[in-house]
């Protein structure tokens, strides 16, 4: 009787744990769904406090006003603020300032600082001064992007005069389409800026891995730049950033019709403060001038003008982004689906034939792919910030005294027992390895036939706007009006999604009560629910056929694109040809030939300071790579055993690069001609040595080709004692000549 019992107990429990787990989701279901539809109308009500700001942004720190750009004699809604510094944060106005600039890409300011973990707490936290160029969201009447080029040139020498003991000029950081902008004003005024760094930048709007991310192609399936033109017609002028947004939106529809949203409902309870943080910057929507958005989309990504060298500023310069004479540090990532590897790099190979060509123009280019990441969280990521970002900024110095040519910044984790792991800044080391012009066309470039696809869809963009230009825009131009242009605006669906859900609705004030009620009674399910597993089953396979139907579009998209204007007939018709791919590449400069000839000279001039460069130089050759350590200990020692020789940073640049160059071009005549830099003073040769044994030896123990190296410079030291004496050579001045810049 006892066991009967006992078994009908065992089945009644087994039958009502499923009971009891279903109900325990449902109401955790239920209640979820009502606090996410809670935070939906939180959400809207922010979108609209939001669109009220007369100066909206998403900067999470306090700033102060140093300059509003409507007051210029080019006005334009940019404006240059000073970050303050939050509590417990000090920053010395004496080092290297920063300077953060946030795309206008349809969105507001402030995403590269707007939490404590990003491009502008890392600056503060490094002890630099920090200056954000923001936007307000309504552009001023007839402004151009070369009047935004100008006031930005004034933001910065203004950055520069209020930190005149800074070593090095301001470093910008400039982010997605502020990168673009940024490349361009550097070529266009040299030297106004330190290094840059162009964080998930288009350069190359062409570029891109054939298979995926067909963004690329959208502008020559819409016939080209015109329909942008008739948008700003309709907007009375003004072109609608949502229209942008919405575009980065359809690239990944499973992320915008369901994870993002599933995310904050599965989540409910923790992820409402980030979900909103966000979104708040995603829904703020900004406005460009009619002649703003037809440049960017025409001349950029349609025609692809900026590195082929057809842009002019208004007094007829070309922009050539071989003019740039500040270090170059492009920072993308294979996990971009805006702006792939190819497009923040493919210009590189586009201006330059090999390695030397880019040495013998002077040039240093940085480059970092991430593995994963996407395109927002390049600039966004908290994770990015604390690894990338932050190496970019502990070893910016570094970085502005690199000799001229490509390099790789490989950071990997710090280990406890790293070779003087005490001059290791953060929990990362960064070394910066040479690459050569074949590492980027492995990354896969675009095919001649692929070039002449793209040039047949902006000769086609250029026809069609000719004739929506003298067609149509007049009649839509006519029938424009600002009350229509605004009620357009309010009725997009972009802005609808936020402003139906908010407190304007009668509809949300019981969504309200109803939270408050379950905030007040919350139940959420075990973690081990088996029905929590079984709706993130669910939700994974909505994700895969969303997944599935973008690639199935994306395809098409391609293939579309491909069948239309790769067909030779259009393009005989449109005189497109290998001729016209040769016209888009800029006239080849200098020659290394000539960067030898000009150094032959200069060869034999210097003291020991220029030897010690030359010979560490020499001896760590066969790295091919720079180490953050090697710097470290480098400037260490010389302000400890040969001090006072350089006055700034930019002199140590500038003679650390002529010695490269030297080494480079002329290696034979360089090492022949080090004996007679070094003095005849025993005790400095010694310490000269010292510098260049330590700064070898910083990253760990030198082997292989540098030991035998270094062993050749001991001996070259060595003998250098046994030689007669060396006559002083002297400047104009009758002072002991040092190294030449």
């Amino acid at each position: 009787m006892t066991g009967t019992a006992d078994r009908s107990a065992a089945l009644s429990a087994a039958w009502a744990e499923p009971w009891a787990s279903a109900v325990e989701y449902w109401v955790d279901a239920t209640q979820r769904s009502v606090l996410f539809w809670d935070v939906m109308r939180q959400r809207g009500n922010q979108y609209l406090a939001h669109a009220a700001d007369p100066t909206p942004h998403v900067l999470s720190y306090q700033f102060e006003v140093i300059l509003d750009g409507r007051t210029l004699e080019r006005p334009c809604n940019y404006m240059l603020v000073r970050i303050v510094p939050p509590e417990g944060v000090t920053v010395d106005p004496d080092k290297r300032p920063f300077v953060v600039v946030d795309p206008r890409a349809g969105h507001g300011p402030g995403i590269g600082g707007m939490k404590p973990e990003s491009q502008i707490g890392r600056a503060l936290r490094a002890g630099h001064p920090c200056y954000f160029i923001g936007f307000l969201p309504v552009p001023v009447a007839g402004q151009t992007l070369e009047d935004i080029g100008r006031a930005q040139a004034e933001f910065l020498r203004i950055v520069a005069e209020r930190h005149p003991k800074a070593e090095g000029k301001p470093c910008v950081m400039g982010n997605c389409q502020a990168g673009w902008a940024l490349a361009m004003l550097a070529a266009v005024k040299p030297g106004i800026v330190g290094p840059m760094i162009l964080a998930g930048a288009p350069l190359s709007y062409w570029d891109g891995p054939r298979g995926k991310n067909p963004m690329r192609y959208l502008g020559g399936l819409a016939g080209g730049g015109w329909p942008a033109a008739l948008a700003s017609d309709m907007g009375n002028g003004r072109y609608d950033g949502a229209h942008l947004v919405q575009n980065f939106e359809s690239l990944n529809p499973s992320n915008t019709l369901w994870s993002k949203q599933y995310n904050l409902y599965s989540k409910v309870d923790t992820e409402v403060a980030r979900y909103l943080s966000f979104e708040k910057w995603w829904g703020g929507y900004v406005q460009l001038n009619a002649n703003e958005i037809e440049t960017i989309t025409e001349d950029l990504f349609v025609g692809d003008k900026l590195t082929a060298g057809q842009l002019e500023v208004s007094d007829g310069r070309k922009i050539d982004l071989r003019n740039i004479t500040s270090p170059i540090v492009v920072f993308c990532s294979q996990g971009d689906n805006i702006t792939p590897p190819q497009q923040a790099l493919g210009w590189i190979l586009d201006l330059y034939d090999s390695t030397d060509d880019i040495v013998a123009n002077g040039q240093t280019i940085i480059y970092a792919i991430h593995d994963d990441i996407g395109h927002l969280g390049i600039f966004v990521s908290g994770r990015v910030a604390a690894k990338e970002h932050n190496e970019f900024i502990q070893n910016i110095d570094l970085i502005d005294t690199l000799a001229p040519g490509l390099y790789e910044a490989v950071i990997i984790e710090k280990q406890a027992d790293d070779p003087n792991a005490g001059l290791i800044r953060g929990d990362h080391v960064v070394r910066f390895e040479a690459r050569s012009i074949n590492d980027l066309r492995a990354l896969g470039i675009n095919t001649a036939e692929e070039d002449k696809a793209f040039a047949t869809a902006a000769r086609v963009s250029e026809i069609n706007r000719a004739l929506y230009t003298s067609t149509a825009r007049p009649w839509v131009q006519a029938m424009a009006s600002e009350p229509a242009a605004e009620l357009g605006r309010r009725l997009s669906p972009a802005r609808l999604q936020y402003s139906l859900f908010s407190n304007r609705n009668p509809a949300m004030l019981p969504v309200a009560m109803a939270a408050e009620q379950v905030r007040a009674n919350r139940r959420p399910a075990a973690p081990d629910n088996p029905f929590l597993a079984f709706q993130d089953l669910v939700s994974s396979q909505i994700v895969t056929a969303l997944d599935g139907w973008r690639d199935l579009r994306d395809r098409w998209i391609e293939s579309s694109f491909t069948a239309i204007y790769g067909n030779p007939v259009l393009q005989a018709a449109l005189g497109i040809g290998d001729e016209t791919l040769a016209d888009r590449r800029p006239p080849r400069r200098n020659e290394p030939d000539e960067e030898r000839e000009a150094l032959r000279g200069k060869v034999a001039e210097g003291d020991v300071h220029a030897a010690v460069l030359r010979a560490i130089l020499y001896v760590i050759w066969p790295m091919r790579a720079v180490d953050e350590r090697g710097f470290a200990t480098l400037r260490q020692l010389y302000a400890d055993r040969l001090p006072g020789h350089w006055a700034s940073l930019a002199e140590f640049k500038a003679a650390m690069r002529r010695q490269y160059l030297i080494l480079r071009w002329l290696p034979e005549e360089a090492m022949t001609a080090l004996p007679g830099l070094l003095p005849d003073d025993a005790a400095t040769r010694d310490d000269a040595f010292a510098v260049i044994e330590a700064a070898a030896s910083a990253a760990g123990p030198v082997t292989g080709e540098v030991k035998l190296r270094l062993d050749r410079m001991r001996e070259a030291f060595a003998a250098a004692a046994a030689a007669p004496a060396k006559p002083v050579r002297r400047g104009r001045t009758g002072r002991p000549l040092k190294v030449v810049k």
